[in-house]
């Protein structure tokens, strides 16, 4: 592969690890768990799955490669029509796409950058979420960003994308300029799981939200703490606060046992 003559781009977006464009290719920071997700990528493209990016090795820098997967990838503040009832049904099913194409996967010697969780259904993305999608023309083409897989219950990956999209993070509608008012983010919550297809209740959903915005939070004030980035400070202060909230929502007898870990 000859990219001599291709100028490096920065993509904007990651927190953890430079991302460029070359070309039509992507290029990121390698590790152990590298070859483990070119296989997965692999995997769920042979399974049907083509709005993931295609595995090309690594560069010779020894950074991984992909193939890159043109539109739009909305950040923050988020567009207006982000929130529309199309992209929330389409993300739902799209989610659930991917997870049944990683069924079969091999795990044997697969080394992941985030730990596994129990039960194991599926290979979680485990940063589902419209900042680590695709669209083109306002429809939802791509699921990019799978570094951070791992083997977990599907219904971890959909609560961390209704905390998204739904949405119920405290950051959804930070700089925006447009009305939010109309959108119930509880009703949304429904509508995503039912596009996904299976009957999760929204106790379900919360509890697992809970857990998962626990964990971001650890992960990133760790992060930080060993040279990181210093705004994930700022979102593990939002994952403890808006955890909090959405425990909240459920009540007393609803809520299962938890021990916080931060």
């Amino acid at each position: 592969m000859d990219e001599a003559a291709d100028v490096e781009q920065e993509l904007t977006g990651g927190n953890t690890t430079a991302v460029v464009r070359v070309g039509n290719t992507v290029h990121r920071e390698a590790g152990p768990w590298t070859p483990t997700i070119q296989r997965l990528l692999a995997h769920v493209r042979s399974a049907g799955m083509t709005e993931v990016p295609e595995p090309l090795g690594l560069d010779s820098q020894g950074r991984e490669v992909v193939s890159f997967l043109p539109g739009d990838v909305p950040g923050w503040p988020a567009p207006e029509w982000l929130w529309s009832e199309r992209v929330l049904a389409d993300a739902g099913r799209l989610l659930r796409r991917f997870h049944d194409a990683t069924a079969g996967f091999d795990l044997s010697d697969a080394e992941w950058r985030l730990p596994a969780t129990e039960p194991v259904e599926v290979i979680c993305h485990n940063d589902a979420a419209p900042y680590n999608m695709v669209f083109r023309d306002g429809r939802l083409v791509g699921l990019i960003d799978v570094d951070t897989a791992s083997p977990g219950p599907r219904i971890l990956d959909l609560a961390y994308l209704a905390y998204r999209i739904a949405p119920l993070s405290g950051d959804a509608f930070a700089g925006a300029s447009y009305g939010v008012g109309r959108l119930d983010p509880m009703a949304r919550l429904d509508t995503l799981t039912r596009a996904y297809g299976l009957s999760f209740s929204r106790t379900d959903v919360f509890g697992a939200m809970v857990d998962k915005l626990r964990d971001l939070a650890a992960w990133s004030a760790a992060r930080a703490d060993s040279g990181g980035p210093a705004e994930l400070r700022e979102h593990a202060a939002m994952y403890r606060a808006d955890a909090a909230r959405i425990d909240g929502l459920m009540t007393p007898a609803q809520r299962p046992d938890r021990e916080t870990n931060i």
